[in-house]
């Protein structure tokens, strides 16, 4: 695991080097294609999910790669394959490079659980088992936040020296936060659940002070706000997107777990997101996620909803 996680740490290096001289590098715009999951692929995002695939190979850790850029899962060479299995997003947020908003990349690790060779099904776990997530943020600094069964742990890249400094030991979220995060633009599709949570967040039935409302658009730079302000996260199910739009695998599942991990909650409304048992590596889920007092609270409405 030490390996592997220094491998990823070199990764992180790299693609933080490569976003901050992106622009002098012409790594900016489309690189003329559409990913697995209908995506327009950025330069950045080609280079980046590189990187990681010829990192996490060369730590002879790994079995098997999920990546969002690839349709199939990456069955490690035999003769550089280890015991674990990592699903990752090379470079979320990657729609907003070219006007430099914070962007991320976002991991898990599972423990292969197979006795054979490793296979695309080894990746098929829930988040339960997951015994490692975590993402690194691209913003006024490069951050890496790494969950565990101890807890959540925060690193800022030193550029002087190149290397991670524990600056946040055992993060914890707020109990309760006063900001909410969800996409607007979607609110003719939303589930009644949710156009009166957010009503009630703007207008306080109580005539409490309303909740900010902030949104980037980079998951990674939304949830880490999140994390450090408290609050809740918001990209349900809609009518567009019956099933949600996030990706399980490599985005829903790491966000939950490090959300856990700090003691906030994540669930799709239905059930918790580390519970869902994948059937597709590519497959998507509804999320909420944040401190556990604005997602109760959440989900008291959605329960009152669906007993309708």
């Amino acid at each position: 695991m030490t390996q592997l996680l220094n491998s990823l740490c070199t990764a992180v290096k790299a693609i933080s080097t490569a976003v901050r001289k992106a622009g002098i590098a012409h790594l900016y715009g489309i690189a003329g294609s559409t990913n697995v999951t209908g995506d327009q692929v950025k330069k950045l995002d080609v280079l980046s999910n590189d990187l990681v695939i010829n990192v996490l190979k060369s730590s002879f850790a790994t079995c098997v790669l999920v990546s969002e850029e690839d349709k199939h899962a990456i069955i490690v060479e035999p003769e550089k394959r280890g015991k674990y299995v990592v699903c990752f997003d090379p470079l979320d947020g990657s729609s907003n490079i070219d006007c430099l908003v914070s962007i991320g990349t976002i991991f898990g690790i599972y423990r292969k659980i197979s006795t054979g060779d490793p296979s695309e099904k080894d990746a098929l776990q829930p988040g339960r088992n997951l015994v490692a997530a975590g993402y690194a943020l691209y913003g006024s600094a490069t951050m890496l936040v790494l969950a565990m069964a101890n807890g959540v742990n925060c690193f800022m890249l030193d550029p002087a020296i190149g290397e991670f400094i524990l600056v946040d030991r055992d993060v914890k979220i707020k109990k309760k936060g006063s900001i909410y995060s969800l996409n607007e633009g979607y609110t003719k599709d939303f589930h009644p659940a949710v156009a009166e949570y957010v009503q009630r967040k703007k207008l306080p039935p109580d005539n409490s002070a309303p909740y900010g409302a902030r949104y980037v658009g980079s998951m990674v730079a939304d949830v880490h706000r999140t994390l450090v302000y408290g609050g809740i996260f918001l990209y349900p199910a809609n009518q567009k997107s019956p099933n949600g739009k996030l990706r399980l695998l490599y985005e829903c599942n790491p966000m939950a777990y490090v959300i856990e991990k700090a003691g906030g909650l994540a669930t799709t409304g239905k059930e918790a997101v580390l519970d869902i048992v994948p059937t597709d590596i590519h497959q998507r889920a509804p999320i909420i996620l944040g401190s556990p007092e604005d997602v109760t609270e959440f989900l008291e409405l959605y329960k009152k909803h669906a007993a309708k």
